[in-house]
């Protein structure tokens, strides 16, 4: 019987992990303003808020965010507000974006331990 493999999201980048890390910690309440503050409090800069939003496209039509408009009615001058939700696929790809920082951290803490160690001298 063959194995089924199952496909592994495309890498993540830098950019696009602040942003479904800060669509993730806002919950409920992540929509353009929320998430554009959550973002640059986490890469402490302010961050363009048009590559925000052309990140928001790209990680939906991955498929790792979804998106719905709020009513109208209830919002100040009467314009929805588009609010964003991690989807599974998103967690997915976010969980085997942070194992492999960790993977690297780990190598990186080794390999500077090893190149402060010096080197023995020859008898």
């Amino acid at each position: 019987m063959p194995k089924t493999e199952i496909a592994k999201p495309d890498t993540l980048g830098q950019f696009e992990q602040l942003v479904l890390t800060a669509v993730m910690t806002l919950r409920d309440g992540a929509y353009g303003v929320p998430i554009h503050s959550k973002v640059s409090e986490m890469a402490e800069r302010p961050i363009n808020v048009g590559s925000l939003y052309v990140t928001l496209d790209r990680l939906q039509k991955k498929g790792l965010l979804s998106s719905r408009l709020s009513d109208a009615k209830g919002e100040p001058r009467g314009r929805p507000r588009r609010f964003y939700r991690l989807e599974t696929s998103g967690l997915r790809a976010l969980q085997e974006s942070v194992a492999t920082s960790k993977r690297i951290s780990k190598i990186f803490d080794s390999s500077r331990k090893l190149a402060k160690r010096k080197p023995r001298r020859a008898k």
